[in-house]
């Protein structure tokens, strides 16, 4: 499909804000459930450094029982908004299922480049792999998935090649990940005035931070959009299983009912679509 260049069309496809009016109610359901969600985990531990640059914290949910499978979770806002804080909501369902959960933050656009952010995600898998023994997690079942622009850190961690980030580091670091409702190529977004006031993207950046434009990942790959999401959102979704093939992308999905922002109800609840895909790349279902 040709990618349609009008901005004015682009601003439509990408400002979900306006695309789904309840915007500001989802969010503060979100800060309220993650509010809960750390006051009634005794056992989470908090803005644990993994690097000394700006914002490389992230937030430990622990599983009861020793030798659990990891599941980190990258929060979305188009690389230039929110905060792990709003998203510890994440945890409680697979931490009840004998997952241990991490949610990392990042610095944020404008302040720092897309391709920074690349960096401080893969520095903060690279540091779980180096340590989340400590805290009862399995080193070699490490899953990343992300929403959004969280979505696109976790495939371009699929294609990360760990090895340049440590010789202590396994080729093959992660057992799997999934994008929720991701953005793969982002060409679009260098186009669309909405957004590229802040990521200053560029023709280069675009082709070194578009994971649709690199060798397919060797792991598997999980994509799932809304159903009631944008043509570009749908479009992209489709993309990675363009590029990556079958073999790489097994599952490409979208689910029914599910906008732009409540897509990840489906990851939390426990009777969710993508709370199933999570736990069967986490080797528990």
């Amino acid at each position: 499909m040709q990618l349609r260049t009008d901005p004015d069309w682009l601003d439509g496809q990408y400002n979900n804000r306006l695309r789904v009016p309840d915007f500001p109610a989802i969010v503060q359901r979100w800060t309220q459930a993650s509010a809960f969600a750390r006051t009634q985990n005794p056992h989470a531990v908090l803005d644990v450094r993994y690097g000394d640059g700006p914002n490389e914290t992230l937030d430990i949910f622990p599983a009861a029982q020793p030798g659990a499978p990891v599941l980190v979770f990258f929060h979305g806002g188009y690389w230039r908004s929110l905060d792990k804080a709003d998203f510890s909501f994440v945890a409680p369902s697979f931490v009840e299922r004998g997952v241990t959960v991490l949610v990392p933050n990042y610095s944020l656009c404008p302040a720092v480049s897309i391709e920074t952010i690349c960096r401080q995600a893969a520095d903060a898998v690279a540091w779980t792999a180096r340590h989340i023994g400590e805290h009862g997690g399995d080193a070699s079942r490490i899953v990343v998935t992300g929403h959004s622009a969280g979505g696109h850190l976790a495939a371009m961690l699929a294609s990360c090649r760990w090895k340049v980030l440590g010789d202590d580091l396994p080729e093959r670091l992660l057992a799997g990940a999934m994008g929720i409702s991701g953005l793969y190529d982002l060409e679009p977004l260098r186009l669309s005035p909405y957004l590229q006031g802040d990521l200053q993207l560029t023709p280069q950046i675009v082709k070194r931070a578009s994971p649709a434009f690199f060798p397919r990942a060797k792991g598997k790959f999980y994509a799932a959009v809304g159903l009631d999401e944008s043509e570009e959102f749908l479009r992209q979704n489709r993309l990675i299983r363009d590029a990556w093939g079958p073999t790489s992308v097994p599952v490409c999905e979208t689910v029914p009912g599910c906008n732009h922002f409540t897509i990840l109800e489906s990851l939390v609840d426990p009777r969710g679509r993508l709370h199933d895909l999570a736990l069967r790349l986490l080797g528990l279902a």
